[in-house]
């Protein structure tokens, strides 16, 4: 009886070790296990409380009065699937007649206090079916990457959602985006995890940093051409416009609109085009856009309405061309001047970091998704890199980035050099640099951390 009291304590005290420091360690050891026996011995009395449950149907009380039976109780929500996961438990559950999707999304936080999670979401799977993902503990406090992440030319991993998913950046769903935060708010770093994971793909990054490079020109051996200033960014932005009114040529000479050619194999975008005639996807990174904006002279002014027209033109017409917008700032509101609203209206997707008052968090979420302009406001100065990420569709979610140096951003830049390809449009633009000194394949290391 001694050993196994020794035994148990020291099992306790490892589960409690392990919840202290390690608690991705604990939930895939101890919380699982304790989560779904909660989930499964709870189940009807959280869901009666909740008021998820519905009362018993007519045939079933008049079986229940003809064989002299006790009234049949209410009934809950059917456990159609319990998954483990590697943060937490994703539960689905197909609803009863008469319940709402909307039902269960306002009982999310009750569940999670019934249920001993740290965070409970939901999601409409289909008519009839809810799934709720449940979060063992706060996976956006050390964000660890899941080792196996999917990578397509146009679709990269940046973040960890407060669900345990990957939040992915993906220009063929959501071509054009904008990024808002504040000083020391993170803003950056989720542009250098950007960078990273698309200089390892067959893209080609164009980048505007108005704050002399900075940003962007420790990175400028995987970008086919960068400006530092103002003037050289309405130039820029010309040759980019000049580069898709000509893919624009290209797809019209290969449309082939003719009666023996399928429907499918009409193009209209370049991603129907042949591969071997596909002119290289674009991405075209903006940091502080709010200093292409800004003027104090005329000759000032009319530059600036030259370089918001012609973004405003790459928003509008770039995603068939395979251009797409990342634009980075600190504000981006009607106090920039004419054409900024239209500019905004065309970036579907919005992230926010921390920022510093109300109205900054409505210039990114007040027009798509008014729920998400608190959680904007609430994110606390101690946690850089959690932001908010929403789209046209009014969904969102708390995001965070794992923390990535400039250094390491650097190596990966210089690693997939030889990447970059050569955009004649925006020849002038190129960076003139030397040829980087090697740099080896990153050994397998554990995932990065925010601390």
């Amino acid at each position: 009886m001694t050993g196994f009291t020794v035994m148990l304590l020291l099992v306790v005290a490892t589960a409690g070790l392990l919840r202290w420091r390690r608690p991705a360690w604990y939930w895939l050891t101890f919380g699982v296990t304790l989560a779904v026996l909660r989930v499964v011995v709870r189940y009807r009395s959280v869901m009666d409380a909740c008021g998820l449950t519905v009362p018993p149907s007519r045939w079933r009380l008049t079986l229940a009065r003809v064989a002299n039976r006790p009234v049949p109780d209410s009934r809950p929500p059917r456990i159609l699937r319990v998954r483990p996961t590697r943060t937490g438990l994703a539960l689905r559950l197909g609803l009863r007649p008469g319940q709402d999707a909307f039902d269960v999304a306002a009982s999310c936080d009750r569940l999670r206090h019934s249920f001993g999670m740290y965070g409970v979401t939901s999601r409409e799977l289909r008519s009839g079916v809810v799934e709720l993902r449940m979060t063992g503990y706060d996976v956006l406090k050390r964000v660890q990457m899941p080792a196996k992440l999917e990578r397509t030319p146009t679709r990269v991993p940046v973040a960890l959602r407060e669900d345990g998913a990957v939040h992915y950046r993906d220009y063929r769903t959501v071509p054009h985006a904008l990024t808002l935060g504040a000083t020391k708010s993170g803003k950056s770093v989720y542009q250098r995890n950007l960078v990273a994971e698309l200089a390892a793909q067959p893209v080609a990054l164009v980048g505007i940093d108005c704050k002399q490079g900075v940003e962007l020109y420790p990175l400028a051996r995987r970008f086919s051409a960068l400006a530092d200033n103002a003037d050289d960014a309405a130039e820029l932005l010309d040759g980019l416009v000049s580069r898709m009114e000509s893919i624009y040529q290209l797809i019209r000479a290969e449309q082939r609109i003719t009666a023996d050619v399928p429907d499918a194999e009409i193009a209209a975008d370049i991603w129907d085009l042949p591969e071997h005639l596909r002119p290289v996807p674009t991405v075209l990174l903006v940091d502080e856009v709010a200093e292409l904006a800004l003027f104090t002279t005329k000759e000032e002014e009319k530059r600036r309405d030259r370089v918001i027209t012609a973004l405003a033109r790459l928003a509008q017409l770039g995603r068939a061309a395979g251009i797409y917008l990342e634009i980075c700032g600190q504000r981006f509101g009607s106090e920039l001047g004419k054409g900024i609203t239209m500019l905004r209206a065309q970036l579907t997707g919005r992230t926010a970091h921390r920022v510093n008052d109300e109205p900054s968090a409505n210039m990114a979420f007040g027009d798509i998704a008014p729920d998400a302009v608190l959680a904007a406001i609430q994110i606390s100065p101690d946690t850089p890199g959690v932001a908010v990420a929403g789209d046209s569709t009014g969904g969102w979610s708390r995001i965070r980035t794992p923390h990535t140096s400039l250094r390491k951003a650097v190596d990966a830049c210089n690693r997939h050099a030889e990447l970059t390809p050569e955009l004649p449009e925006l020849a002038a633009f190129r960076p003139d640099l030397p040829l980087p000194a090697f740099v080896p394949e990153p050994t397998a290391e554990a995932a990065p951390v925010v601390a």
